[in-house]
């Protein structure tokens, strides 16, 4: 059975779904775009879509940022991902990857004169960090581009190449992935996920103007710790601190809660997973299948 995305307007097979060579987005890298996941409860016999919503109204100050204009609200983008999905008939965990693209076949780098066009991706997907083990990262030697040349606030895709190559070095270094710096020497992200430090019981992590992405997941991450009676700090984060923390983890759409044990060949605790990165990463599995009656708001069924 074919999968189905949504491009120009309508629902198209996959292998059908093509843009131009000389698309602008291709040719420059103007397109902004969402990752989302859907999770399948087996119980119910159920698929989520978490927190689209959110994911769209980041879409949209994304799009502002970059000159684009988005051609639905957020309850019209949340319908047509829905039906999406169920056009799809996933009985499995899944992902969407909406695009807002600058779709002008024209050489030159502007995005005046340039229309916009709109197209959600699809397919399976399980985890693709190992969630269970923990992780073994490095300090990038890359910076994090900054808000002054192309602002990881906005989902940007030309804003990839950059974590691009803060992930390729750090495997090709021997680590999962990398933490990387801003220009001043302080502590942002990861290659394309937030992070977040436990020390003494509570979280640290960096703030919305550190030059990093405001996540979704990040946000999630903050307001399900206090369910759990941990403290979220937000300031700024010194290198050192990264080797002196008891526990690390990643999180992000993709990375989901994924944990640190090593951080420049440093040991972080006991070097095994620690005890509030597992019981945040036991409550959000759980959130995201529906499975926790407050936060159910944020799984929007597909079935």
């Amino acid at each position: 059975m074919s999968e189905f995305y949504f491009m120009n307007g309508k629902f198209v097979e996959a292998e059908k779904a093509f843009i131009p060579v000389r698309t602008h987005a291709f040719l420059y890298g103007t397109a902004v775009f969402e990752g989302i996941r859907a999770y399948w409860n087996d119980e119910e016999k159920q698929l989520y879509i978490f927190r689209a919503k959110e994911h769209y109204e980041r879409l949209i100050r994304s799009a502002k940022i970059m000159y684009m204009e988005t051609p639905y609200n957020v309850d019209e983008y949340c319908d047509i991902t829905k039906k999406l999905m169920a056009k799809n008939n996933y009985k499995q965990d899944a992902y969407m990857r909406p695009t807002l693209y600058k779709s002008a076949q024209k050489v030159g780098p502007g995005l005046f004169d340039n229309e916009d066009s709109f197209l959600i991706i699809s397919n399976k997907m399980g985890d693709y960090i190992d969630t269970s083990k923990g992780l073994k990262v490095c300090v990038s030697s890359w910076r994090r581009n900054s808000d002054n040349a192309i602002p990881p606030r906005a989902k940007v895709s030309g804003g990839y190449a950059n974590a691009a190559l803060i992930k390729t070095d750090a495997h090709n270094a021997g680590f999962d992935d990398a933490i990387v710096l801003d220009e001043a020497g302080e502590v942002t992200e990861g290659s394309a996920m937030n992070l977040f430090l436990v020390q003494n019981g509570k979280l640290i992590t960096t703030t919305k103007t550190d030059n990093i992405l405001v996540g979704v997941t990040r946000n999630t991450i903050i307001e399900i710790a206090k369910d759990l009676g941990i403290e979220t700090e937000e300031r700024a984060i010194d290198r050192t601190e990264l080797y002196i923390s008891d526990e690390a983890f990643y999180c992000g759409t993709g990375a989901q809660v994924s944990p640190i044990t090593s951080i420049d060949n440093r040991v972080l605790g006991d070097g095994k997973v620690g005890p509030v990165s597992k019981d945040l990463q036991k409550l959000y599995f759980d959130i995201v299948r529906g499975k926790v009656a407050k936060y159910k708001h944020w799984c929007m069924p597909v079935y």
